[in-house]
């Protein structure tokens, strides 16, 4: 298929908008209310990212909050508006059964802990998203998975650029074939980590918590990007190899620097890095008949840009996490699975667990199962 260069920026433009278009929406029917959502764990992305999102939600609202501080909930309560009633404990959860206010619970807590708080959500009779990486471990995302169909709720992992326009005009290139099946893929995607940062101060770095470094934290969104290139196939092995630790008295028990490959069985390859000592963030793909790259912010919450050998196409500012939580429950409303599944989730902790064993046994070819 040839497209010239107005044709195709034309049609990326098409597909960003309608990707902003409800299809049948609970708040919008008669009768109907937005969907209550509870947040489990009021840190940094609950407090400067998810909150704030849902004065730009058209189908969404904050009715209550998971937490251990008890004045940090009545203050939430204050500001968002729900009743004191709404605020439970990590141990409570469960009480969320009884209250109709609440339909979905947001899980944002540490890695390690997603598993026991998804669980309890479902328990409830709620659906849940939980945050990304889904789990630490396969055994852990195939409990929550069996939890949730077991309640008969939905489970979602916090993908946001799968509702992102940017990143899904790059979904619609792969899906559509315009350049042919991407075969030469790099990506990378980091940040320098705060000198003074202690496990006791900052759980990504605890690995009771994260279960690893940054491959758990920033690493997640290249295999993501790889994989949504390869129209969500996962890749056939994996290679990998921990980079210098230049701080070893932090990173003692996770990586501080980790590098993989990603081999796909149509012969696509894909060089990969992160990291809690650069900043250095990167995507590019090329296949047969053209080429994307995501410009320097591919993963950020604003700014990015696809550029094609057809042309460069940026986009207007969205709240990503506004659209993520619009888009699950609509998907939820029309009977779907979200497309950023648990499903999706397990699939990629499958893949962070076949790279830490490459890793831990000297770059050794690691097959990946799915």
């Amino acid at each position: 298929m040839k497209l010239n260069r107005r044709a195709f920026l034309g049609t990326l433009s098409t597909a960003a908008a309608a990707t902003l278009l409800p299809r049948r929406i609970w708040a919008e029917e008669p009768g109907q209310r937005k969907k209550g959502f509870a947040l489990v764990g009021l840190g940094n992305y609950s407090t400067t990212e998810l909150a704030p999102a849902f004065r730009h939600t058209k189908h969404c609202r904050l009715a209550g909050v998971v937490t251990g501080d008890p004045a940090k909930g009545r203050r939430w309560a204050r500001q968002y508006g729900f009743p004191e009633t709404s605020i439970y404990n990590y141990d409570t959860m469960e009480k969320m059964a009884d209250n109709p206010d609440i339909d979905v619970v947001y899980v944002v807590t540490p890695n390690a802990l997603h598993r026991r708080h998804v669980e309890a959500a479902a328990r409830a009779g709620k659906h849940v998203i939980t945050e990304k990486p889904m789990a630490t471990s396969v055994a852990d995302c195939d409990a929550m998975i069996a939890a949730c169909k077991k309640a008969g709720v939905h489970l979602a992992v916090g993908y946001r650029l799968h509702y992102d326009p940017c990143t899904m005009a790059l979904i619609q290139i792969a899906e559509d074939g315009h350049f042919g099946p991407f075969k030469s893929i790099r990506g990378a995607n980091g940040f320098r980590f705060p000198d003074d940062a202690t496990p006791q101060k900052y759980w990504r770095i605890n690995r009771k918590l994260s279960g690893g470094g940054p491959l758990m934290d920033m690493g997640v969104y290249v295999i993501q990007e790889v994989c949504m290139t390869k129209v969500e196939a996962a890749p056939a092995s994996v290679t990998a190899g921990f980079g210098e630790n230049s701080r070893p008295a932090m990173f003692n028990t996770v990586e501080e620097n980790i590098h993989w490959t990603m081999d796909f069985a149509d012969g696509a390859h894909a060089d990969c890095k992160t990291s809690y000592e650069n900043s250095e963030t990167y995507f590019h793909a090329t296949a047969p008949r053209g080429w994307i790259d995501m410009g320097s912010s591919p993963f950020f919450y604003r700014g990015q840009v696809l550029r094609t050998n057809l042309g460069e196409r940026r986009f207007h500012p969205v709240n990503q996490q506004a659209l993520q939580m619009d888009g699950m429950v609509t998907e939820w409303a029309d009977g779907l699975e979200a497309r950023a599944s648990g499903e999706m989730g397990r699939r990629d902790v499958i893949i962070l667990e076949a790279i830490y064993e490459s890793a831990r046994n000297g770059g050794k070819r690691v097959s990946v199962v799915v």
